[in-house]
């Protein structure tokens, strides 16, 4: 319940009606009249007028802009409406500027500054709200007639410029330098595309589709993400549905794979790291790293793990993994592979192929090392002491965890 302060001195600052002028604005937008909401609000009734109106400045004054109500969005449509476009010619007589606008709008600057360009009297540039109005519903019906199939001069010029096999860009273009004091010769890009691929057959020539680059005679839709075609043949079981206990690290046998790439992805080396140890393996690549190569190296070095090693691996979606399939048939070891761009679902891996470029610089030919140097460089990364399991060596965990 609003109370009048009965002691109000100016050493309260400019802080001192605060509860004062949102009380008065509250009754007002209740319905009650000025001089009763300055009554029980216990103002003057020009102080409440001054708020209303806001004030010029004067002196050590600073002006205060009006307080007005700040109109919700227009609902579920996205064109303004005709009270919008009346909100807009009061607040241009106001000088308010073209943000303040579409903040109290809830629209964007440019939706406004668009409004106003566009619906402005073309003569001396007012924007008054009911033509602006008018001229919006002027232009709104659907289907619109074409540039290019109402003047024939363009359209000839458009087939021209397609009869030398000119991409629509560049006829564009070339009609700007050509006619630059002629802006009905002017189109855009787009509007050549409409024209071969949306409007009817009379615009531009049918055939003359054949004259793109893409030789299509129809647009072809870029697909959608939910629309992609499957990665591999074999569908992919994604990481998601990996058990829960290699979340956790507690159960060993857990793998995650990846490729370090060599100079111009001639060469590569692939890694596997235990989840529990941070235990390090190192594939041999000599020729290539195609699938058929990467799957015989990880099955030739699974086949060395123990059973209760081979529990799963956890990999990319890297083309090198097409022959999953066939892997798991050979080792039992389900893959698991990442969701796309999300390489901190294999941060164990990641973080050892950072460890790996000390050894393997980036840039290098990778097929120069040998399978002996490649063992060596494991061996070394396997004792070494690591923070995360206590200053124990991958090594040291490993063999723990294989003599329980």
């Amino acid at each position: 319940m609003f109370e009048i302060r009965k002691t109000r001195t100016v050493a309260q600052g400019r802080r001192k009606l605060t509860r004062e002028r949102q009380e008065y604005f509250r009754l007002v937008q209740q319905g009650v009249s000025y001089t009763e909401a300055a009554r029980l609000v216990g103002i003057n009734l020009r102080t409440g007028k001054r708020w209303r109106n806001g004030r010029n400045p004067s002196g050590r004054q600073k002006a205060a802009p009006p307080a007005r109500p700040v109109l919700p969005p227009s609902g579920a449509s996205r064109y303004l409406r005709e009270a919008d476009r009346i909100y807009i010619a009061d607040r241009l007589l106001e000088k308010a500027t073209v943000r303040a606008i579409a903040a109290e709008l809830g629209r964007s600057p440019s939706t406004v500054s668009r409004e106003i360009r566009r619906n402005r009297h073309p003569v001396n540039g007012q924007y008054r709200p009911f033509a602006a109005q008018a001229r919006a519903d002027d232009r709104r019906p659907r289907p619109k007639p074409r540039k290019i199939s109402q003047d024939p001069e363009l359209r000839a010029a458009v087939q021209a410029g397609l009869d030398e096999r000119w991409s629509p860009e560049q006829i564009c273009h070339a009609l700007r330098r050509q006619f630059p004091d002629r802006p009905e010769m002017h189109v855009v890009h787009e509007t050549v595309y409409q024209a071969l691929y949306v409007q009817g057959r009379g615009a531009l020539r049918r055939e003359l589709a054949g004259a793109l680059r893409t030789g299509r005679a129809r647009r072809k839709p870029h697909r959608q993400a939910n629309c992609r075609q499957p990665r591999f043949t074999d569908p992919m079981v994604m990481i998601s549905d990996r058990p829960a206990e290699a979340d956790d690290r507690a159960v060993p046998g857990h793998w995650e794979g990846d490729l370090i790439i060599g100079k111009n992805s001639g060469s590569a080396i692939g890694t596997l790291v235990e989840r529990s140890t941070r235990y390090v393996m190192l594939l041999y690549l000599p020729m290539d790293h195609t699938a058929a190569s990467v799957r015989d190296a990880l099955t030739e070095t699974a086949l060395r793990l123990p059973p209760h090693l081979k529990r799963s691996l956890t990999w990319d979606q890297g083309s090198e993994m097409a022959a999953h399939h066939t892997f798991t048939i050979a080792t039992d070891i389900p893959v698991y592979f990442c969701d796309p761009a999300s390489p901190w679902q294999r941060g164990s891996n990641e973080n050892t192929n950072g460890l790996l470029r000390q050894y393997f610089p980036k840039g290098t030919d990778l097929s120069v090392h040998s399978r002996e140097h490649l063992d060596a460089v494991a061996a070394q990364l396997n004792g070494r002491p690591r923070k995360t399991l206590g200053w124990e060596t991958p090594a040291e965990r490993l063999h723990k965890l294989l003599a329980v």
